[in-house]
């Protein structure tokens, strides 16, 4: 599940070039001219000194390059400058002290205020009324970078941290110490200045569409074949896609396992097309023949309406939302490359070399052949998501609710239980107590999440879906995963040395602690897996999970290339062009693996629709829990963590070679797959 991100507007949208918006004809529109720029550079580097002469220079182009002309004439401009910029060490730093002390209280409060005003939609309770959705899709943070700015706390941080790009802070930042990071980090606040209202909007967008997926379940027990056969229990309600994929999982191994996992994939494969009846959608009073796509009331065919393309809708508005806040960041002027450039840091076209040399290795036809031999037949296209070579699949997940329901009858069971699980997996008891006290567990309206805390003080949410008889397998499966996700969110909150280093260089890294806490979840059940290929099926199961969610990021990189190629797109042309590029996808890098092409299961996730870009975090999360997990398979794995986690918010490669010594790559999880296959098929 994703880690939720309600952070201020202010954090949302930094990190761009240090220029104003382009103007009609494309060029950029700076108040401040060169002329006036280059006659403070000189007063200040002649007051200052040379030594000073880099951050004068940096400092005073950036704080430029946002100055317009409310904020005051080119004469103002120039005595700002020379009465703020801070060339003494020690003075500038009682002013980065001063800076960050605020921004925790402004960050930590507003994303307390946005948590408790999404309580309607994010938790289980009552009906949504429409003023819940108003309030959530309100963005109390909205003005705060417009204020900053107006009060010039914008302009004096500008001037005087100076921003580093990705390029730089990952070549000088090796020789940088804790506090020259954390200084590169306030660098990165103030470097564009989005409009308001705008924030807003994007707020909205997001709000939406999150809300969309929240609220749609598929009514399991009332789903039938051709001949009104039931599959599925009575008041199985499942979420997509999570939820169907993960009912789709446990069925490997089952007398009708097979007969179940088609049903869940006709239905997966009707919301992608848009030709699911809407009746049927989070709704009990009606059965529904996914196969000839029939809806029955008291065994009788209804007539129906399908679904109007809202999925496409929801997606179409996120890119509009974030398309109107491209002129604000001329030299990254696609949301794409804001995505990985600036929020993951690791550039586009990087990331998508790394999913390709590993989809395209011969160990993926290998690990396909053997699936295929382990279940006795061809593959099937819902066969990515194989569950098999996880210790788990060989136990009967009715055994495993009736042992999840009797620990966890509800979230304050959970909750109370977290030091007992920080024990388990090796904190020492004062330790474990600390953590799990910075953590609040509520149930989840929708498929579930973690989100942070953002000053000290506050607690970081897990938030599970639950049956009425307690927590099941599957919600206790994803509950250790968002508890991985608050782990880390205390720790680089809590134990960190700067502020503004808290946190973790991108998403993927928190899904990595959030992956290595869920592939514990057995053993944390008292369940060991005393299988001797316990570590190769391991690492079979890590490839085969990054070939799947590989193929999924690639789908959601070149839809949003797509959009980009067509802003003006509708709704129904953006869906046919999704399905396309997903069985282009597929044809390419899954065909010859599985034998059939033209599958548009790559279109089904969810974050795809409701969290811009998210996807490419999790395999990449994959490759840096796979190297972690190497890393710490010696070593003491909550001694580790607290080392590895504390090191905050650094750029991506450096944090890995701080890590484990090296940078992420595919090349240890390829080579432990090369062992794997010679152990398992000897």
């Amino acid at each position: 599940m994703k880690k939720i991100l309600l952070l201020p507007a202010l954090i949302l949208l930094v990190l761009a070039a240090c220029k104003q918006p382009s103007g009609k004809d494309g060029s950029s529109v700076t108040f401040i001219n060169p002329a006036t720029m280059d006659n403070v550079i000189k007063q200040l580097t002649d007051s200052c000194g040379p030594d000073a002469k880099f951050r004068i220079e940096r400092g005073v182009k950036q704080a430029a390059s946002l100055w317009q002309k409310g904020d005051g004439t080119a004469e103002e401009f120039s005595k700002f400058c020379l009465e703020n910029f801070i060339a003494d060490s020690a003075k500038l730093n009682v002013l980065f002290n001063k800076l960050q002390t605020s921004f925790e209280v402004l960050y930590g409060n507003f994303n307390k205020m946005s948590m408790d005003l999404r309580i309607p939609v994010d938790l289980d309770g009552p009906e949504l009324t429409p003023i819940d959705e108003m309030f959530a899709a309100f963005s109390p943070s909205a003005h705060l970078t417009d204020d900053l700015f107006l009060n010039k706390i914008a302009f004096i941080t500008a001037l005087n941290f100076p921003f580093y790009t990705l390029e730089e802070k990952t070549k000088f930042g090796e020789s940088w110490n804790r506090t020259q990071w954390a200084y590169a980090r306030m660098g990165d606040v103030f470097t564009s200045r989005v409009p308001a209202e705008l924030n807003q909007k994007v707020t909205d967008a997001l709000t939406k569409s999150d809300l969309y997926i929240s609220e749609y379940n598929i009514l399991m027990g009332k789903l039938v074949d051709q001949s009104g056969k039931t599959y599925f229990p009575e008041g199985m309600k499942l979420i997509t896609h999570w939820g169907l994929r993960d009912e789709l999982k446990s069925h490997y191994g089952k007398a009708d396992g097979l007969e179940k996992q088609k049903m869940v994939y006709t239905v997966m494969k009707r919301i992608i097309d848009q030709s699911i009846p809407e009746m049927v959608i989070n709704n009990a009073d009606y059965q529904w023949n996914p196969i000839d796509n029939k809806v029955l009331k008291d065994g009788k065919d209804v007539s129906f309406t399908a679904e109007p393309d809202r999925r496409y809708e929801m997606l179409l508005n996120n890119f509009k939302a974030m398309k109107q806040v491209d002129p604000y960041y001329p030299a990254y002027p696609s949301y794409i490359q804001r995505a990985f450039e600036l929020n993951m840091e690791i550039p586009q076209a990087d990331v998508e070399k790394l999913f390709v040399s590993l989809i395209t290795s011969p160990e993926i036809k290998q690990v396909g052949v053997l699936i295929s031999k382990r279940l006795g037949r061809n593959l099937q296209p819902f066969d990515i998501w194989y569950d098999g070579f996880k210790a788990r699949s060989s136990i009967n997940e009715d055994e495993l609710t009736a042992k999840t329901t009797g620990l966890y009858p509800n979230a304050a069971a959970f909750e109370k239980d977290m030091p007992n699980i920080l024990r388990k997996l090796g904190w020492a008891p004062e330790r474990a107590d600390y953590i799990a006290s910075k953590v609040q567990v509520d149930p989840a309206r929708g498929s579930g999440h973690a989100a942070g805390a953002y000053m000290k003080g506050d607690k970081a949410r897990l938030r599970t879906r639950l049956t009425p008889e307690g927590m099941n397998y599957k919600g206790y499966n994803i509950a250790t995963h968002e508890f991985g996700h608050n782990v880390e969110q205390t720790i680089d909150l809590y134990d960190i040395d700067n502020y503004m280093l808290s946190g973790v260089p991108n998403t993927a890294f928190t899904e990595a602690l959030a992956f290595l806490f869920q592939k514990r979840d057995l053993s944390l059940l008292g369940i060991k897996d005393n299988d001797p290929n316990k570590e190769h099926l391991a690492s079979l199961d890590a490839i085969w999970s990054c070939y799947e969610i590989m193929g999924v990021s690639l789908v959601d990189m070149q839809v949003w290339k797509w959009m980009y190629e067509n802003p003006e797109a509708t709704p129904a042309q953006l869906k046919e062009a999704v399905i396309k590029i997903a069985k282009d996808v597929w044809n390419q890098y899954y065909a010859p693996v599985f034998g059939s092409k033209d599958e548009p299961i790559l279109a089904i996730y969810s974050h795809m629709i409701d969290n811009p870009l998210y996807l490419s975090n999790y395999p990449v999360g994959h490759l840096i829990d796979f190297q972690i997990d190497g890393f710490v398979k010696d070593r003491k794995f909550s001694d580790e963590v607290d080392r590895m986690y504390k090191q905050g918010r650094l750029v991506p490669q450096s944090w890995m070679k701080g890590a484990v010594g090296n940078t992420i790559s595919v090349d240890p999880m390829l080579k432990a797959v090369d062992e794997a296959l010679k152990a398992i098929t000897k």
